[in-house]
């Protein structure tokens, strides 16, 4: 049995940004969350080196 995720522990959201190449018009729902923002960056660079952003869903409320 899998255990539900806490969303409030993912505080990074990586988007493909499909926009940046005339791919689509429409915003487009984060590709993955993440804990920790070099995950995040990570997946990005692999995934889309050129098109993607990571954004810090908490703002600045840092701990």
């Amino acid at each position: 049995m899998l255990a539900a995720p806490d969303l409030t522990e993912y505080r990074w959201a990586l988007y493909a940004c499909g926009h940046l190449l005339d791919l689509t018009n429409k915003p487009q729902p984060p590709v993955g969350l993440y804990r920790d923002e070099a995950s995040a960056r990570a997946h990005g660079l692999r995934m889309w080196p050129s098109t993607f952003t990571v954004i810090d869903l908490h703002g600045d409320d840092r701990q």
